[in-house]
């Protein structure tokens, strides 16, 4: 089987039973990196799975892909961005499985803003979707796994972006940097309950989110995937697959006692290299709020 296949061989040399008999929530977990690491996660025995996510039919064809073989997997529309939809994510995980073994935040908002045209709306929008929800489901779920006395494990996806981005991330490279310190903190707090909290930065990836943000913010053509990976060291940019063993990595066993950690995965290596002059920035630039 080629290494970069869409879908894990579960009797590939790397598949085995790390998550058999527990429970995982997985935000953003519908399409893409979520929904990558939940196939992952079956193949490797996992029992319940929660896919939080707002696209309904995207939801309910990944909880019918997931369910069965010893899998209990249900869907949640909720949105992140409202106290509401951060309440129905504990809610549905205490009515469907009462415990959680892993928490794994892959939803956020990516959004582009620059130093000159990100509005108060805009910081926000991102500040609350990046950082105040993570921040509020890991108070949530960690009350869970002290009560059931779970030794859990949480991990949260950030971006290489943490690092300062570029002139159109203004926002979302402050709220990603501004999430490793919140799982540093978290990490910290968490260690007298054994429980572990972890930081995933990928760089850039081909997923369907990617694609819309390509055609929206960047007026990329729909083969633009084909010159932006002949441009990569590599020969081409991140696949959902391949990190989503970084993140069953971090979120099982296997990594064993690690926390707090901050690790980035990805082809670039912030702070080498010769570095381009700066440009002048767009003062406007399309963003979204929702």
């Amino acid at each position: 089987m080629d290494q970069m296949d869409q879908r894990l061989d579960p009797d590939a040399p790397y598949a085995h039973a790390s998550f058999a008999g527990k429970v995982a929530v997985i935000t953003g977990g519908t399409q893409g990196l979520g929904l990558a690491t939940a196939e992952l996660m079956k193949a490797r025995g996992v029992a319940g799975l929660l896919l939080v996510g707002r696209n309904q039919t995207k939801g309910e064809n990944a909880r019918a892909e997931l369910a069965g073989d010893g899998c209990e997997a249900h869907f949640l529309s909720a949105d992140l961005g409202t106290d509401d939809g951060v309440e129905a994510v504990v809610a549905a995980t205490e009515e469907r499985f009462g415990t959680v073994h892993a928490f794994v935040n892959c939803a956020a908002a990516t959004w582009r803003g620059t130093v000159w045209n990100t509005t108060a709306d805009m910081w926000r929008a991102m500040l609350t979707l990046n950082v105040q929800t993570p921040g509020l489901l890991v108070s949530a779920f960690a009350r869970i796994m002290k009560r059931e006395q779970v030794e859990g494990s949480m991990v949260l996806i950030s971006s290489i972006a943490h690092h300062g981005a570029n002139e159109v991330l203004y926002p979302y490279a402050a709220s990603k940097h501004g999430l490793e310190a919140l799982v540093r903190n978290a990490a910290f707090s968490l260690m007298a309950e054994r429980i572990r909290v972890n930081m995933l930065n990928p760089g850039w990836m081909d997923t369907p989110a990617e694609h819309e943000v390509q055609k929206k913010f960047h007026d990329a053509t729909d083969d633009w995937l084909v010159a932006a990976e002949a441009s990569q060291p590599f020969g081409r940019i991140l696949k959902p697959q391949e990190v989503a063993r970084g993140i069953c990595f971090l979120a099982s066993g296997e990594s064993g006692l690690m926390t707090g950690a901050s690790i980035d995965f990805d082809q670039t290596i912030p702070g080498t290299g010769d570095l381009p002059r700066g440009k002048p920035v767009p003062e406007s630039y399309p963003w979204e709020a929702r």
